[in-house]
């Protein structure tokens, strides 16, 4: 039997003194959190808030096993708030219709759920359609004629169902209820709101396809009503990205037990908390970042060169060489290496220590 087939469905308990002081944890962390980013100058805050934000729709959709393009994603958000960050790529449109859920979510959290917005949502996630290959119904709830929504693991013909959804039939009236419940319930604690929000709306599964990543939109859209502030400064998605199997065994555990969802809830607030010290290492990053800036400000450098520089300070991947300057800013390697070189002359590079076939280089350590 599945959660949503016992006869008190959807009316939830939970070991309340077990929940509130996680809850009461979370939430002190949550405030000491936010205080500290509000502190920072507005470009700082701005540059916690992108790399979050670009963190998220990355992660949301790695744990359903889609890799994007982070500089298409940092790109498109770097756009909607204005910041100048130089010659980043134009996003395609599944990014672009990535990024306008989650934007939709955290800049307009105040605004009231609706099927309308949901549609809205799982459409801009699916521009073309389709969900791979196949044809699925965009703005819509499931159809009867799709059969039955399983969970479904193994190779074929040795498939673990982990998960089977309510009928499609029974989609409108529970999301009917689900939505009045979030619009309108102020019962709970905001944040204990968000993991309950998550677990029925993951659970109703109403969309053929982008269900996990909205529901995890929901529960962002929830913490953003929590924090009462649109910007952003630490990831959900981006911790159950690295708990991935917990969470699906966790979801699976839950949807296939009673109505007492404690150990749901236990594991929720203690990924959120994760999720909040995780931040420390975004907050350093920002903070590493404006020191170099800082730094080059002081320097002759030309619109080429920061934008490579800009890479580096972002998380470059692999050594820098002249050969990956020269494709990444469409010069020869000539070109290449005098760039490089002025870098080094200027005291902004230096070269690795290792030696080998290409010389590669990394920024020079600024003293503390």
């Amino acid at each position: 039997m599945y959660i949503y087939q016992q006869a008190a469905w959807p009316h939830f308990t939970w070991d309340t003194p077990s929940i509130s002081k996680l809850l009461v944890a979370v939430r002190h962390k949550q405030g000491r959190l936010v205080g500290r980013m509000e502190s920072l100058g507005f470009s700082l805050r701005e540059e916690a808030v992108l790399q979050t934000l670009t963190l998220d729709v990355i992660k949301s959709n790695e744990i359903e096993g889609e890799i994007l393009n982070a500089e298409q994603v940092r790109s498109s958000i770097a756009r909607k708030l204005g910041m100048g960050i130089g010659a980043l790529p134009p996003a395609d449109r599944h990014i672009e219709g990535v990024v306008e859920m989650l934007w939709d979510t955290t800049q307009n959290f105040s605004l009231p759920l609706s099927e309308d917005r949901l549609f809205g949502w799982q459409a801009a996630l699916f521009p073309t359609g389709r969900s791979g290959l196949v044809k699925i119904a965009v703005g819509s709830w499931r159809e009867p004629s799709t059969g039955p929504m399983q969970v479904v693991s193994g190779a074929m013909g040795q498939e673990i169902v982990h998960f089977e959804a309510p009928t499609a039939n029974r989609g409108s009236a529970e999301m009917d209820a689900f939505i009045q419940w979030f619009n309108q319930n102020n019962d709970h604690d905001a944040v204990l709101k968000a993991a309950l929000a998550h677990l029925w709306f993951v659970t109703i599964h109403p969309f053929d396809d982008g269900n996990g990543r909205i529901a995890r939109a929901i529960a962002d859209l929830q913490l953003a009503r929590s924090d009462n502030s649109s910007q952003r400064f630490y990831s959900m998605s981006a911790q159950i990205q690295l708990e991935r199997k917990r969470y699906y065994d966790i979801l699976e555990k839950t949807q296939k037990g009673d109505l007492d969802i404690t150990d749901w809830l236990e594991w929720f607030l203690a990924c959120l908390d994760r999720a909040l010290s995780a931040t420390e290492t975004t907050l350093d990053s920002v903070l590493r970042k404006s020191r170099y800036w800082a730094h080059f400000n002081q320097k002759d450098l030309t619109a080429r060169q920061k934008l490579m520089l800009n890479k580096l300070l972002d998380g470059f991947e692999g050594k820098l060489n002249t050969s990956k300057w020269a494709k990444m800013t469409k010069v020869s390697t000539d070109t290449a290496l005098r760039d490089i070189l002025n870098l080094v002359k200027q005291e902004v590079l230096e070269k690795e220590d290792s030696g080998g076939r290409s010389t590669s280089y990394r920024l020079v350590e600024l003293e503390s």
